[in-house]
Protein backbone atom coordinates (compact mmCIF):
# COMPACT_ATOMS: atom_id res chain seq x y z
CA UNK A 1 0.00 0.00 0.00
CA UNK A 2 1.70 3.57 -1.12
CA UNK A 3 0.68 6.99 -0.79
CA UNK A 4 -1.17 7.26 2.49
CA UNK A 5 0.71 9.29 5.01
CA UNK A 6 1.84 6.68 8.22
CA UNK A 7 1.29 3.81 6.08
CA UNK A 8 3.23 3.32 3.21
CA UNK A 9 4.45 0.25 2.59
CA UNK A 10 1.76 -1.35 5.00
CA UNK A 11 -0.06 -5.01 3.67
CA UNK A 12 -3.31 -3.93 3.09
CA UNK A 13 -4.41 -6.78 5.28
CA UNK A 14 -2.92 -5.21 8.16
CA UNK A 15 -4.20 -1.81 7.18
CA UNK A 16 -8.04 -3.62 7.50
CA UNK A 17 -7.33 -5.64 10.45
CA UNK A 18 -6.23 -2.02 12.29
CA UNK A 19 -9.60 -0.31 10.68
CA UNK A 20 -11.07 -3.41 12.30
CA UNK A 21 -10.24 -3.02 15.50
CA UNK A 22 -11.07 0.41 15.53
CA UNK A 23 -14.64 0.40 14.44
CA UNK A 24 -15.20 -2.54 17.36
CA UNK A 25 -14.80 0.04 19.81
CA UNK A 26 -17.46 2.60 18.04
CA UNK A 27 -20.09 -0.14 18.49
CA UNK A 28 -20.09 -0.71 14.38
CA UNK A 29 -21.06 -4.24 13.94
CA UNK A 30 -18.82 -5.81 11.03
CA UNK A 31 -20.64 -8.55 9.58
CA UNK A 32 -18.71 -11.45 7.74
CA UNK A 33 -20.68 -12.19 4.91
CA UNK A 34 -21.23 -11.66 1.00
CA UNK A 35 -24.21 -9.57 -0.38
CA UNK A 36 -26.05 -11.43 -2.87
CA UNK A 37 -28.31 -9.00 -4.36
CA UNK A 38 -30.53 -5.40 -3.30
CA UNK A 39 -33.46 -4.07 -4.49
CA UNK A 40 -35.50 -0.69 -3.29
CA UNK A 41 -38.24 -0.55 -1.65
CA UNK A 42 -41.65 1.51 -2.11
CA UNK A 43 -40.22 3.34 1.23
CA UNK A 44 -37.44 4.66 -0.04
CA UNK A 45 -34.94 1.78 1.96
CA UNK A 46 -33.38 -0.80 0.65
CA UNK A 47 -33.63 -4.50 1.27
CA UNK A 48 -29.80 -6.68 1.09
CA UNK A 49 -29.99 -10.33 1.64
CA UNK A 50 -26.99 -11.86 2.34
CA UNK A 51 -25.35 -15.97 1.28
CA UNK A 52 -25.83 -16.84 5.28
CA UNK A 53 -29.75 -16.34 4.99
CA UNK A 54 -29.52 -12.75 7.14
CA UNK A 55 -31.15 -10.16 5.13
CA UNK A 56 -30.50 -6.48 6.16
CA UNK A 57 -32.42 -2.89 6.01
CA UNK A 58 -30.65 0.12 5.16
CA UNK A 59 -31.78 3.54 4.90
CA UNK A 60 -28.77 4.69 2.73
CA UNK A 61 -26.36 1.68 1.75
CA UNK A 62 -22.91 2.63 0.73
CA UNK A 63 -21.25 0.53 -2.40
CA UNK A 64 -17.45 0.24 -2.03
CA UNK A 65 -17.22 -2.93 -4.25
CA UNK A 66 -13.64 -1.85 -5.70
CA UNK A 67 -12.61 -3.22 -8.58
CA UNK A 68 -10.52 -6.71 -10.34
CA UNK A 69 -7.65 -6.20 -11.51
CA UNK A 70 -7.45 -8.66 -14.68
CA UNK A 71 -3.79 -8.87 -16.25
CA UNK A 72 -2.75 -10.01 -19.35
CA UNK A 73 -2.17 -13.53 -20.05
CA UNK A 74 2.00 -13.64 -20.01
CA UNK A 75 3.09 -17.01 -18.05
CA UNK A 76 4.87 -15.79 -15.09
CA UNK A 77 3.31 -12.46 -14.63
CA UNK A 78 0.28 -12.92 -12.07
CA UNK A 79 3.16 -14.90 -9.89
CA UNK A 80 5.50 -11.77 -10.16
CA UNK A 81 2.73 -8.82 -9.91
CA UNK A 82 3.50 -6.64 -6.45
CA UNK A 83 6.69 -7.80 -6.50
CA UNK A 84 9.00 -7.12 -9.17
CA UNK A 85 5.59 -6.80 -11.32
CA UNK A 86 4.39 -3.61 -10.91
CA UNK A 87 1.28 -1.31 -11.99
CA UNK A 88 2.46 2.10 -11.60
CA UNK A 89 5.06 4.59 -11.32
CA UNK A 90 3.58 6.94 -8.21
CA UNK A 91 3.33 3.57 -6.23
CA UNK A 92 6.48 1.54 -6.62
CA UNK A 93 8.66 3.87 -8.73
CA UNK A 94 10.91 5.11 -5.52
CA UNK A 95 10.99 1.27 -4.71
CA UNK A 96 12.45 -0.13 -8.22
CA UNK A 97 14.40 2.92 -8.87
CA UNK A 98 17.38 2.71 -11.34
CA UNK A 99 17.03 -0.42 -12.12
CA UNK A 100 16.75 -1.77 -15.84
CA UNK A 101 13.00 -1.56 -16.45
CA UNK A 102 10.64 -2.93 -19.02
CA UNK A 103 6.70 -1.60 -19.73
CA UNK A 104 4.45 -3.95 -21.20
CA UNK A 105 2.36 -2.25 -23.46
CA UNK A 106 -1.51 -3.43 -23.69
CA UNK A 107 -2.54 0.37 -25.36
CA UNK A 108 -0.87 3.25 -26.86
CA UNK A 109 -1.67 4.63 -23.36
CA UNK A 110 1.59 1.78 -22.29
CA UNK A 111 3.57 4.88 -23.76
CA UNK A 112 3.11 7.30 -21.86
CA UNK A 113 3.39 5.10 -18.75
CA UNK A 114 7.14 4.41 -20.27
CA UNK A 115 7.66 8.02 -20.41
CA UNK A 116 6.51 8.66 -16.66
CA UNK A 117 9.00 5.50 -15.59
CA UNK A 118 12.14 7.78 -16.66
CA UNK A 119 11.59 10.08 -13.75
CA UNK A 120 12.45 6.76 -11.47
CA UNK A 121 15.25 5.12 -13.65
CA UNK A 122 16.89 6.12 -17.36
CA UNK A 123 17.06 2.31 -18.29
CA UNK A 124 13.64 1.86 -19.56
CA UNK A 125 12.52 -0.47 -22.46
CA UNK A 126 8.69 -0.15 -23.73
CA UNK A 127 7.95 -3.61 -25.41
CA UNK A 128 5.10 -3.25 -27.68
CA UNK A 129 3.28 -6.20 -26.96
CA UNK A 130 -0.34 -6.01 -28.31
CA UNK A 131 0.31 -3.03 -29.78
CA UNK A 132 1.44 -2.64 -33.72
CA UNK A 133 3.69 -0.13 -34.61
CA UNK A 134 1.25 1.58 -37.27
CA UNK A 135 -0.96 1.98 -33.84
CA UNK A 136 1.28 4.60 -32.91
CA UNK A 137 1.75 8.51 -34.18
CA UNK A 138 4.76 10.45 -34.84
CA UNK A 139 4.81 11.85 -31.82
CA UNK A 140 4.32 8.50 -29.76
CA UNK A 141 7.36 7.09 -31.37
CA UNK A 142 9.49 10.60 -31.19
CA UNK A 143 8.81 11.60 -27.29
CA UNK A 144 10.01 7.68 -26.08
CA UNK A 145 13.00 8.23 -28.35
CA UNK A 146 13.73 11.90 -26.82
CA UNK A 147 13.43 10.40 -23.23
CA UNK A 148 16.01 7.58 -24.10
CA UNK A 149 12.97 4.82 -23.78
CA UNK A 150 14.12 1.90 -26.49
CA UNK A 151 10.92 0.41 -28.39
CA UNK A 152 11.26 -3.12 -28.70
CA UNK A 153 8.17 -4.36 -31.62
CA UNK A 154 6.81 -7.92 -30.88
CA UNK A 155 5.36 -9.98 -27.86
CA UNK A 156 6.36 -10.87 -24.59
CA UNK A 157 6.06 -14.57 -24.89
CA UNK A 158 6.91 -14.89 -21.16
CA UNK A 159 8.41 -13.64 -18.00
CA UNK A 160 12.38 -14.77 -17.56
CA UNK A 161 12.63 -15.95 -13.52
CA UNK A 162 16.06 -17.16 -11.53
CA UNK A 163 16.62 -17.74 -8.15
CA UNK A 164 12.92 -16.33 -7.62
CA UNK A 165 13.81 -12.89 -8.89
CA UNK A 166 12.87 -11.42 -12.27
CA UNK A 167 16.18 -11.63 -14.79
CA UNK A 168 14.00 -10.92 -17.91
CA UNK A 169 11.56 -11.51 -21.01
CA UNK A 170 11.74 -13.51 -23.64
CA UNK A 171 10.22 -12.29 -27.00
CA UNK A 172 7.43 -14.40 -28.82
CA UNK A 173 9.43 -15.78 -32.25
CA UNK A 174 12.15 -18.41 -32.74
CA UNK A 175 11.53 -21.92 -31.49
CA UNK A 176 9.05 -23.27 -29.73
CA UNK A 177 9.53 -23.79 -25.74
CA UNK A 178 12.36 -20.90 -25.51
CA UNK A 179 13.71 -20.02 -28.16
CA UNK A 180 12.89 -16.47 -28.43
CA UNK A 181 15.66 -13.42 -27.48
CA UNK A 182 15.72 -12.58 -24.12
CA UNK A 183 16.02 -9.20 -23.08
CA UNK A 184 17.53 -8.71 -19.42
CA UNK A 185 15.44 -6.31 -16.65
CA UNK A 186 14.63 -6.50 -13.03
CA UNK A 187 11.29 -4.73 -13.24
CA UNK A 188 8.56 -4.85 -15.89
CA UNK A 189 5.41 -2.50 -15.76
CA UNK A 190 2.02 -4.26 -16.69
CA UNK A 191 -1.20 -2.21 -16.48
CA UNK A 192 -3.80 -4.44 -15.65
CA UNK A 193 -7.75 -4.46 -16.57
CA UNK A 194 -9.51 -2.87 -14.45
CA UNK A 195 -13.20 -4.12 -14.30
CA UNK A 196 -15.64 -2.07 -11.67
CA UNK A 197 -17.44 -4.35 -9.44
CA UNK A 198 -20.67 -2.61 -10.32
CA UNK A 199 -23.71 -5.63 -10.22
CA UNK A 200 -25.28 -3.88 -7.12
CA UNK A 201 -25.10 -0.97 -8.87
CA UNK A 202 -26.21 -1.87 -11.65
CA UNK A 203 -28.96 -3.87 -9.75
CA UNK A 204 -30.51 -0.72 -8.32
CA UNK A 205 -30.59 1.06 -11.18
CA UNK A 206 -27.37 3.88 -10.86
CA UNK A 207 -26.46 5.61 -13.64
CA UNK A 208 -23.04 4.60 -15.12
CA UNK A 209 -20.71 6.62 -17.24
CA UNK A 210 -18.53 4.75 -19.61
CA UNK A 211 -14.69 5.17 -19.41
CA UNK A 212 -11.85 3.88 -21.45
CA UNK A 213 -11.20 2.32 -17.92
CA UNK A 214 -14.89 0.62 -17.55
CA UNK A 215 -18.15 1.58 -16.28
CA UNK A 216 -18.50 3.72 -13.17
CA UNK A 217 -21.29 5.36 -11.66
CA UNK A 218 -22.08 8.90 -12.20
CA UNK A 219 -21.41 10.86 -8.45
CA UNK A 220 -22.32 14.21 -7.07
CA UNK A 221 -19.32 15.16 -5.34
CA UNK A 222 -19.89 13.55 -1.88
CA UNK A 223 -20.44 10.03 -3.40
CA UNK A 224 -24.60 9.99 -4.38
CA UNK A 225 -25.02 8.28 -7.26
CA UNK A 226 -28.54 9.04 -9.59
CA UNK A 227 -30.47 6.49 -7.05
CA UNK A 228 -31.84 8.54 -4.35
CA UNK A 229 -30.03 6.85 -0.95
CA UNK A 230 -27.73 5.21 -2.84
CA UNK A 231 -23.72 5.62 -2.23
CA UNK A 232 -20.65 4.62 -3.81
CA UNK A 233 -17.18 4.92 -2.86
CA UNK A 234 -13.69 4.30 -3.59
CA UNK A 235 -12.88 1.97 -6.63
CA UNK A 236 -16.46 1.54 -6.86
CA UNK A 237 -16.76 4.77 -7.91
CA UNK A 238 -13.71 5.29 -9.70
CA UNK A 239 -10.57 3.94 -10.93
CA UNK A 240 -8.02 6.10 -9.63
CA UNK A 241 -9.15 5.98 -5.88
CA UNK A 242 -5.64 5.05 -4.68
CA UNK A 243 -6.61 4.14 -1.02
CA UNK A 244 -5.75 7.00 0.74
CA UNK A 245 -8.60 8.80 -2.18
CA UNK A 246 -11.00 5.52 -1.48
CA UNK A 247 -10.98 5.95 2.17
CA UNK A 248 -11.25 10.00 2.05
CA UNK A 249 -14.60 9.39 -0.52
CA UNK A 250 -16.10 6.85 2.17
CA UNK A 251 -15.32 9.98 4.93
CA UNK A 252 -16.54 12.11 2.98
CA UNK A 253 -19.65 10.23 2.22
CA UNK A 254 -19.96 9.19 5.54
CA UNK A 255 -20.33 12.79 6.67
CA UNK A 256 -22.99 13.25 3.99
CA UNK A 257 -25.36 10.70 4.69
CA UNK A 258 -25.39 11.79 8.70
CA UNK A 259 -27.12 15.15 7.63
CA UNK A 260 -29.32 13.56 5.45
CA UNK A 261 -30.89 11.10 8.45
CA UNK A 262 -30.46 14.17 10.98
CA UNK A 263 -32.35 15.96 8.14
CA UNK A 264 -35.28 13.47 7.55
CA UNK A 265 -36.06 12.47 10.86
CA UNK A 266 -36.46 16.13 11.92
CA UNK A 267 -38.64 16.77 8.56
CA UNK A 268 -40.96 13.71 9.51
CA UNK A 269 -40.89 14.60 13.69
CA UNK A 270 -42.05 18.15 12.14
CA UNK A 271 -44.47 16.69 10.24
CA UNK A 272 -42.54 18.44 7.16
Amino acid sequence: MRGYLSRDGMSPAAFLAVGREEIARYGVELVRDRVVDASRDADAGFTVPLAGGRTVRARQPVVATGLRDELPPVPGLAERFGRDVVHCPYCHGWEVRDLPTGVLATSALSVHQALMVTRWTKDVRLFLHEVGESELTDQDLRRPAAAGVAVVPGAVAELVIADDRLTGVRLAGGAPSGGGTVRGLEVLYAAPRAVPDNDLLVALGAELRRTPLGDCPVIDERGLTSVPGLWAAGNASGFAEQVVNAASRGYRAGAAINGELLMADLDAAAGL
